[in-house]
């Protein structure tokens, strides 16, 4: 079996990571099987993209199809015209595909098209809000995939209610738990740990990167003014997203407490996540890691296409408005608030999803 793995923005290389070390594996076993990995280059700033393949130590890709960004269709089209050269010139048995962002979906139509078989790992998940484009990715690649690869039996779930065959739809666990157990003991602390004078559990880390949170810039500043002045006497790192600091430009805000920093490699994120206070994040996959780290994470965004972090896990869904934030931060810092419920782990988030998946399509 060839199968030609996709990777295109930062949660994709996270995803891969555990799955090109799973057929790695077979193939030292002699289990006949091989890859060839491809990036889009939907993220080309190196913090987002290089430095995630060398800290994974993922093998350099096969193809860089360098292209970049632009409009949702500019991009997603400029994939597609890509991927189709590199489908003539390198058939494969499978095209695998990861996540939600316009390269999945991209390249799952161009590989359909070319009647090749796709999988998508981290299929079924719904946030119900067709307002995020990545709400649009899951559904188009949902709609054409031929096996559907889950993290929750809410994902297997709502594929079944749709008519996916269930022959086709496995419930393996979650790749980016895969990754994170795999890298633990590799964390590393960050060069500005000392200069910033910061301490285990008092400090707060923040991502901010959806269009709803950061594309007006005066909304944007004052969810950042009402954040620095809400955290009292603990300091937020704000690893701030190329986007985010394009929309702010020079503009001088004068916080006292929120530090921006560079976009940050995967090892010191964790390591930051793994020992903050708490995390306040408008991602998906971020809610996924602090709940199995038991960091307490309040999610600025009105949906969740993972609700198990939130019915299990350490999740809470607090809108996009600074006064919805503050009232559920105030809660959980408040001695007197009723104590919240024991947080657990999802089934199947145990770090062996990726070995299920390649053992699941060699059977295919």
């Amino acid at each position: 079996m060839k199968i030609t793995i996709i990777a295109g923005a930062r949660p994709n290389f996270i995803k891969i990571a555990p799955i090109i070390k799973a057929i790695e594996k077979n193939q030292t076993e002699g289990v006949t099987i091989a890859y060839r990995l491809i990036h889009t280059g939907q993220h080309y700033d190196k913090n987002l993209s290089d430095t995630f393949f060398e800290e994974l130590n993922i093998p350099k890709p096969a193809a860089n199809l360098e292209v970049k960004s632009g409009t949702q269709a500019e991009q997603t089209a400029a994939i597609m015209v890509a991927f189709e050269k590199e489908m003539i010139a390198n058939p494969c048995d499978l095209v695998l595909v990861v996540g939600d962002v316009n390269s999945t979906m991209a390249c799952a139509i161009v590989a359909k098209k070319q009647n090749i078989k796709v999988a998508h790992v981290e299929a079924g998940i719904r946030s119900g809000d067709m307002t995020m484009p990545e709400e649009i990715n899951r559904i188009v690649t949902d709609s054409i995939t031929d096996y559907f690869f889950t993290t929750s039996t809410s994902a297997s779930e709502n594929l079944l209610q749709k008519g996916v065959d269930p022959l086709n739809v496995h419930f393996v666990g979650n790749v980016m738990i895969d990754t994170l157990y795999q890298n633990l003991n590799r964390i590393v602390k960050p060069v500005f740990w000392k200069e910033f004078d910061l301490e285990t559990k008092n400090y707060i880390i923040l991502t901010l990167h959806r269009p709803s949170n950061v594309d007006e810039e005066q909304s944007l500043v004052q969810l950042l003014l009402g954040i620095d002045n809400m955290v009292g006497d603990k300091k937020v790192i704000f690893p701030i997203h190329p986007r985010t600091k394009a929309i702010l430009g020079e503009r001088e805000l004068n916080l006292k407490n929120i530090v921006m920093v560079a976009p940050q490699g995967y090892l010191n994120f964790m390591f930051l996540i793994k020992n903050s206070f708490a995390v306040i994040t408008d991602s998906g996959g971020i809610s996924e890691e602090t709940t199995v780290l038991g960091i307490p994470c309040f999610t600025m965004r009105n949906t969740t296409e993972r609700p198990e972090t939130q019915t299990i896990g350490t999740n809470t869904l607090v809108g996009t408005s600074i006064e919805n934030l503050e009232k559920h931060f105030d809660a959980f810092v408040n001695p007197k608030s009723p104590s919240k419920k024991a947080a657990g782990i999802p089934e199947f988030w145990d770090g062996k999803a990726a070995e299920r998946i390649i053992s699941i399509l060699l059977q295919k």
